[in-house]
């Protein structure tokens, strides 16, 4: 079994509000960096993204890929790998854990598997590198949405 990579991080909103950004695939091209093209494939009977195809750009890795949705709960979902270029298997996960009336703690774990031959502490790096960028950037989008709304209070500067 692949080994995964995992990291956490606090975002001062609720966890429904961070949810609805992860779940916004639309907005994925304003606040994820890699993510250049975002389109909802195919819907649940819930409206929920069942597939997403993304265009990805991360210098040297370009990737044209559709990753499958699973909506565990209100404070988790998965993905998996349908089709890529690049890729021979990919498996995320977010799970979102409230830890204050306005605080959620955000875990991303991640599984990537290439095409190409790479050592597996160099995957484990990429693997980090992506998610802590992730990370950042949905603590930015959730935080700057919730503080523009008037619904949060002060920031922790974390």
């Amino acid at each position: 079994m692949a080994e995964h990579t995992s990291s956490s991080i606090t975002i001062e909103a609720a966890p429904a509000d961070v949810m609805g950004v992860i779940a916004d695939f639309a907005r994925y091209p304003d606040w994820t960096g890699e993510v250049k093209e975002a389109e909802v494939v195919k819907v649940d009977d819930q409206g929920r993204a069942e597939q997403v195809r993304l265009v990805m750009d991360a210098g040297a890795i370009k990737d044209d890929q559709t990753l499958a949705y699973t909506w565990i709960s209100d404070h988790e979902v998965s993905w998996t790998l349908v089709k890529s270029q690049m890729l021979r298997s990919l498996d995320g996960t977010y799970l979102l854990k409230p830890t204050g009336p306005r605080t959620t703690e955000v875990t991303y774990r991640l599984t990537v598997d290439v095409k190409i031959p790479m050592l597996g502490m160099i995957k484990r790096k990429a693997e980090k590198v992506i998610i802590d960028r992730a990370l950042a950037g949905l603590k930015k989008r959730v935080e700057s949405i919730s503080s523009s709304d008037g619904s949060s209070g002060s920031s922790s500067g974390e």
